[in-house]
């Protein structure tokens, strides 16, 4: 007790001779866009092969990272050690056959990557679907919050089901409807896997369409084309469907009118709950190959203790992986992610540089953490979670980011998953200091609240923020902003355009930086916790911490 409050006073006493405004002003000098230029040529270059857990390009990401948190100042988080080690299987998977779906009046055979994807988390070297049921499972939901079962009466035990992508919120003009727009969990294709294997059917495809999905077909077929990263498995994933897979929309129409049914007036149904699952009139042929190794990944975990809070955690957030080398695309087949995820990476290394020049340590220890794994489900962030080395209801808050686009400095500051915790009110009162505004995620339909590694804080109930300049221009505008960012998802997202460009504007990025480095501050320098809001889905888990 008297070592903290000696550490308390230490600190008071530094606060007291000085301005804190303009300490944190002359800390915002420290960041900058050329030093964020160098961290992000430096990991999207080739030399690093696309960042692929297990891959000579880890080698090169992990010991570049632990070379710049040791220039920074960074103490070693895990001990001794900036590293968390990371159990994970590597699992690759190729196609044999088409898929040949087999109805009463005809048989239909699709195309592997062009038509449908397909893959498996089995740890088996062949895995069949042999005339294997087929069912419609409208969007393969069971929540009961919202008294929604897709499942009711049906029996997809060694079945092939189909699901629809996104939730029944979706375009359904109600907010009060699962959450309106704004994808829930049960719309990601995460969960819809999980679900039908759950059900105990063999395989499950999902139909994409590139407004549910968030991203067009190419992203899928990039996706699936590179071998899959998946947290160790004690029964080699046998609890999971043998197959899981996308259909193409417009294969998928032709399949259903094959059958003399319409796809669109299904999805009316399946949306309104009017329509249920039904079996289909149709049989699945496929043929898949696996082969797997095992093998560790990491984590890289740097930190600044804290003074008299030094038990209580804030921790900031980037990936560090990508996709690796894959199919190659006009001539090139090494994926740099230097928009994903190189820019967040330079984002929270000048956070923490500045940080570093504050005159005095923050009361709370804060962590940065460069998790790995992110592209392939957020492994690494959901090890840590499960696996923590700080306690969990110690840890106050998480600040994450990913995918900042380089495109200038914007009026907003988009928050992903706007309204969940007080931290959105901290974030609007540093905003106000630059002259921004907080803007719900526009696209809260992608589902992108739950595909960064701030999920992984979140789903074990810390209080998690995911918010950048994103919209509106400070010069051009918003429709400036949504013409970039759209021919960026087109064009470079997991794609191996994805590369640095020396037209490159990371002012915005820098801006971003100094933004979450004032909220960061705030929540490292205070003995208040950050609640979750009424209404969030993880509010309860947070409060069991407690009780």
């Amino acid at each position: 007790m008297l070592k903290h409050i000696n550490k308390l006073l230490v600190f008071l006493l530094l606060v007291a001779c000085q301005d804190p405004e303009q300490a944190l002003k002359d800390a915002e000098l420290k960041i900058s866009t050329e030093a964020m230029k160098e961290y992000i040529i430096e990991l999207g270059s080739d030399a690093y092969q696309g960042r692929k857990p297990f891959s000579e390009g880890e080698e090169l990401s992990i010991k570049y990272l632990q070379k710049c948190y040791k220039a920074i100042g960074l103490e070693p988080a895990n001990g001794d050690s900036y590293l968390q080690k990371v159990p994970l299987v590597m699992v690759k998977g190729q196609v044999k056959t088409p898929f040949e779906i087999s109805t009463a009046h005809t048989s239909l055979s699709l195309d592997s990557s062009n038509e449908f994807v397909a893959f498996s988390r089995q740890m088996a070297p062949e895995l069949e679907l042999n005339a294997s049921e087929m069912v419609f499972v409208g969007y393969g939901i069971i929540a009961p919050e919202y008294n929604w079962n897709d499942y009711a009466n049906l029996d997809v035990k060694g079945k092939t089901v189909v699901v629809l992508v996104n939730d029944p919120g979706l375009d359904s003009g109600r907010d009060d409807f699962f959450t309106g727009n704004a994808m829930t969990y049960y719309g990601r294709w995460t969960y819809k896997y999980e679900e039908a294997a759950r059900q105990g059917a063999e395989a499950v495809f999902i139909i994409h369409d590139d407004k549910g999905a968030g991203y067009p077909w190419s992203v899928v077929v990039n996706s699936a084309a590179v071998a899959k990263v998946y947290p160790e498995s004690a029964n080699k994933y046998a609890d999971r469907c043998k197959v899981e897979g996308w259909i193409h929309q417009s294969k998928a129409r032709e399949l259903f009118s094959a059958m003399e049914l319409n796809l669109d007036a299904l999805i009316v149904k399946a949306k309104k709950n009017t329509g249920k699952g039904f079996a289909l009139p149709a049989k699945a042929n496929l043929s898949l190959t696996n082969s797997w190794k095992k093998d560790v990944s990491h984590n890289v975990m740097g930190m600044i203790k804290g003074t008299d809070l030094a038990d209580e955690y804030l921790f900031y957030s980037a990936h560090w992986d990508h996709l690796g080398i894959g199919k190659k695309i006009d001539g090139d087949s090494i994926y740099n992610g230097t928009v994903d995820n190189g820019t967040s990476l330079a984002w929270m290394m000048e956070i923490a540089k500045a940080f570093k020049t504050m005159p005095q340590a923050p009361r709370r220890t804060v962590v940065f953490f460069a998790p790995t794994a992110e592209e392939s489900g957020l492994n690494g962030s959901g090890y840590y979670a499960d696996h923590p080395i700080f306690p969990i209801h110690k840890t106050v808050a998480n600040i994450n980011n990913d995918l900042m686009l380089p495109f200038g400095r914007c009026k907003d500051v988009m928050v992903t998953g706007y309204g969940k915790s007080d931290l959105d009110d901290i974030l609007k009162t540093e905003a106000a200091k630059q002259n921004r505004y907080i803007l719900p995620d526009p696209n809260a339909h992608t589902g992108m609240y739950y595909r960064s590694d701030h999920f992984s804080f979140a789903r074990v109930g810390i209080p998690a923020l995911f918010a950048r300049g994103n919209n509106d221009h400070r010069e051009k505008g918003t429709a400036y902003m949504s013409e970039k960012e759209q021919y960026w998802i087109n064009n470079c997202y997991h794609k191996p355009n994805d590369e640095y460009e020396d037209w490159w504007d990371l002012t915005g990025v820098e801006e971003d930086a100094k933004l979450l480095f004032r909220v960061g501050w705030h929540i490292a320098n205070t003995d208040v916790y950050p609640q979750w809001k009424d209404g969030s889905e993880f509010k309860a888990i947070r409060a069991k911490q407690f009780e």
